[in-house]
């Protein structure tokens, strides 16, 4: 759950699968600076789930494309199928990622939006402040 930090402004856990280490540090790096605890996790859509029940994060940040079976896509609809209020943020560089989410009618009542690459850092704090 959120806590409110300093004027007032909540501070979220978010947790961040991401392959690219200079990608994940610079997030990581933005998004500590901006008050939030972040966790960094495992770099594979495969454990994203274990993460998720480890750290119960406020907020989750997923690249689409990480190693392993799965694709981040497929991630965030494992941890949504078990905590339907989750909260996720989709990265990705591939606009056709968009279209595969509206076809999937699971994703309908979800809280999940997709941000395509390249990102900047302050849409992203806004995105996790507002969600």
């Amino acid at each position: 759950m959120a806590r409110t930090g300093r004027q007032g402004r909540q501070i979220r856990k978010v947790m961040i699968l991401e392959d690219e280490q200079d990608i994940l540090h610079i997030y990581k790096d933005y998004l500590s600076a901006k008050g939030h605890s972040v966790i960094v996790t495992s770099t594979t859509a495969n454990e994203a789930m274990d993460d998720y029940e480890k750290y119960r994060p406020d907020f989750v940040i997923i690249d689409y494309k990480l190693p392993g079976k799965k694709n981040g896509l497929e991630a965030a609809k494992e941890i949504l199928m078990s905590y339907p209020s989750g909260r996720i943020l989709m990265l990705t560089a591939f606009h056709g990622v968009k279209d595969e989410l509206k076809k999937d009618f699971f994703f309908d009542d979800k809280m999940i939006q997709i941000l395509i690459k390249p990102v900047k850092l302050a849409r992203l704090a806004d995105i996790i402040i507002r969600n």
